[in-house]
């Protein structure tokens, strides 16, 4: 009887664990960092593929645990701003990992020599609950 509930416990605990995670990100305690960049020359060619090749360097940065680099999507509804020429999504472990990404000589030379293309940069930042 004691290995039957033990068994039955164990299947509990494991179902209930992996229902969690399914609602859950899989980095619950995460930072997520989105930036949306808006370009001043929003239809030139040039400072779009500029832009992306300056961001595709970020990527290097070790401390950024899942990258997404991202355009508007061809969907159109009222509450979707698609005005953004850009986005990225960034996950890190934790604060302390976003912190060292913000001052990594990486990102500051991506602020320095793309900081002249765009008009707005919007941010957000989330973490898991």
């Amino acid at each position: 009887m004691k290995k039957y509930f033990l068994g039955l416990l164990l299947f509990t605990f494991s179902f209930c664990a992996s229902a969690q995670t399914k609602r859950n990100p899989k980095h619950k305690k995460a930072l997520v960092h989105t930036v949306y960049f808006y370009l001043k020359n929003k239809d030139s060619r040039s400072a779009k593929d500029s832009l992306y090749q300056g961001i595709l360097t970020l990527l290097d940065i070790k401390e950024i645990q899942e990258a997404y680099v991202g355009s508007p999507a061809a969907t159109r509804r009222s509450v979707i701003d698609f005005s953004y020429n850009y986005s990225t999504t960034f996950i890190f472990k934790n604060k302390e990992e976003q912190d060292a990404y913000q001052n990594h000589p990486i990102h500051l030379k991506f602020v320095k020599n793309y900081s002249h293309l765009w008009e707005r940069v919007q941010v957000y930042d989330a973490e898991g609950l």
